[in-house]
């Protein structure tokens, strides 16, 4: 038996990232907003855990500082309290841990080989459209244009595998070059002290300070058509059916799990087979870890010219000592594997990256405490598609629109595509619909 709850301009299916920035945004313009989630907490694939009072991430570990994420939060007034690390990354080449900041791409690689040059002058010819390549060729296989040098290739694959959570292999070069010429490039980040959460949850309290809601352990069973436009969805709350309409529908779970809440005998056959098509989930391996004396002399992120797998090793309790009890230091180490959008041996992934934990920190298992290993992979995974395939936010429905990382914009990935989804889809919803339903 299905209720009739009540009536609100919007409803957004799913707490993650795309979907506070996008409730926040809409809840701002007026629009009386409903959050739905079928977890118990807000955040999503990018949310936190309590362990034994270590704040762990289970997703994202870092929030970009000075971009659109802090330009949104400014917007519809959240709280913004990331501390940034300084320098932010340092890349550890030779058993040195070397500080690039202000050196930019040219000092970088001339620590690494002497074709170092080369490479940046291709980097440089990517600034205009004539010089990025053509879309086939992988990063991996450009760089070995320059140099067959395993360092170069080493930073390289690190630094795919951290912002895009794929290998060198899987990520078009046309990519990576169109985000470290033209966009952010994630230049400046920091960590908050209640672990990543503390961001969702800032965007949450803007809902509700606008009169919204964020519903939590509440999943979404239905989303509601009429011919070709939403309606309603159909969620269970505290054990009962609950119907709630809206006539515009935002969905952060991904196009290809918003397809069954459709119900695919309603959705166009060609539809389907392109949320088929942009369906590749990446994969990651995390190892979280704590110590009692500093294992890692960084203030913020640790990358790798040489490892098996690990892409970085990230420190949040210089900065923020509130993530773990009094006394201990919190860190994550996390790789990519071999296939990484593919099968892979999740134990055998887990153990090549615990060996490079062990070849970095000295006497790793014994001044380590492991405090869990996650491995993001599937229907849960760091990215719901590779970066430069993704979907687009409009759907054959009126009214239902897709945000988040499935459908980020080129060249794009991790909170910061989120934000941005939600800021051309709420733009769009501004200009097709105006707000209805008052308190």
């Amino acid at each position: 038996m299905v209720t009739l709850e009540k009536q609100v301009d919007a409803v957004v299916i799913g707490a993650g990232a795309g979907g506070l920035f996008t409730a926040a945004r809409l809840s701002h313009q007026g629009y009386r907003t409903l959050v739905v989630e079928r977890l118990d907490k807000v955040g999503g694939r990018a949310s936190t855990d309590d362990i034994d009072g270590f704040k762990v991430n289970t997703g994202a570990i870092v929030i970009e500082v000075g971009g659109i994420t802090e330009e949104t939060c400014k917007e519809v007034g959240a709280r913004f309290d990331i501390r940034e690390p300084k320098p932010p990354i340092l890349y550890r080449i030779g058993g040195k841990d070397v500080d690039v900041t202000g050196g930019g791409w040219g000092f970088l690689l001339s620590k690494l080989s002497r074709q170092g040059a080369k490479l940046v002058k291709g980097i440089g010819a990517a600034r205009n459209d004539s010089g990025l390549p053509e879309d086939e060729i992988s990063t991996a296989d450009w760089v070995s244009k320059y140099t067959k040098n395993e360092g170069v290739h080493g930073i390289f694959r690190n630094m795919c595998a951290s912002i895009f959570a794929v290998g060198s292999e899987d990520l078009p070069a046309r990519v990576f070059l169109t985000y470290f010429t033209r966009k952010s490039a994630f230049k400046r980040f920091g960590f908050h002290p209640e672990g990543t959460i503390g961001l969702w949850r800032a965007l949450a309290e803007v809902v509700e300070t606008n009169g919204g809601e964020v519903w939590l352990s509440t999943p979404v069973t239905k989303i509601v058509t009429e011919g070709q436009t939403v309606t309603a969805v159909d969620v269970t709350r505290d054990g009962s059916t609950v119907r709630v309409e809206a006539p515009i529908i935002v969905s952060d779970v991904g196009p290809a799990a918003t397809v069954p809440l459709l119900g695919a005998d309603n959705v166009p056959a060609d539809y389907q087979e392109l949320v088929k098509s942009g369906d590749r989930p990446t994969s990651m391996v995390s190892v979280n870890f704590a110590s009692r004396e500093r294992l890692v002399d960084v203030p913020g992120m640790l990358s790798f010219a040489k490892s098996r797998r690990l892409a970085y090793i990230a420190n949040f309790t210089d900065l923020c000592p509130e993530m773990a009890p009094d006394g201990w230091n919190l860190y994550v180490g996390t790789s990519v594997p071999e296939n990484p959008t593919g099968d892979f041996d999740a134990a055998a992934e887990t153990e090549f990256l615990l060996q490079d934990l062990r070849d970095n920190i000295a006497d790793f298992d014994d001044r380590a405490r492991i405090i869990n290993v996650a491995i993001t992979r599937d229907d849960w995974p760091p990215q719901r598609a590779v970066a430069g395939f993704d979907l687009p936010h409009d759907t054959p429905f009126e009214g239902l629109w897709n945000v988040g990382d499935a459908v980020k914009e080129y060249a794009n990935g991790g909170t910061t595509a989120c934000a941005e989804t939600a800021k051309l889809v709420v733009d769009k919803i501004v200009a097709s619909h105006r707000p209805s339903v008052r308190c």
